[in-house]
């Protein structure tokens, strides 16, 4: 699963994930739209509903925060992966 939120200037990114051996992976991107400037930041969750409940509190966060949600989709999707690309591109900085 993958969530965005954004303001006009600034986005979060989160993706709840599988990894190869099995484990839950909670991964936050977060910075500058159009901008270099951001974080990524990966989390070992104990299971899917620990990643579930970060996920919700997330939620709870940005939209405190002024933040409004302009993705959800699944891994799987054309947003999806588009999304998990813009993801991939912070990793490689």
């Amino acid at each position: 699963m993958i969530v965005r939120w954004e303001t006009d200037h600034d986005y979060v990114l989160v993706h709840i994930h599988q990894d190869m051996f099995g484990d839950w992976i909670f991964s936050r991107a977060w910075g500058q739209i159009g901008t270099q400037f951001g974080g990524l930041k990966h989390q070992l969750a104990d299971s899917l509903e620990q990643a579930q409940m970060w996920l919700e509190d997330e939620a709870t966060i940005q939209s405190s925060r002024g933040f409004r949600k302009v993705l959800e989709a699944a891994d799987h999707t054309p947003a999806g992966q588009e999304a998990m690309r813009q993801l991939s591109l912070l990793d490689a900085l």
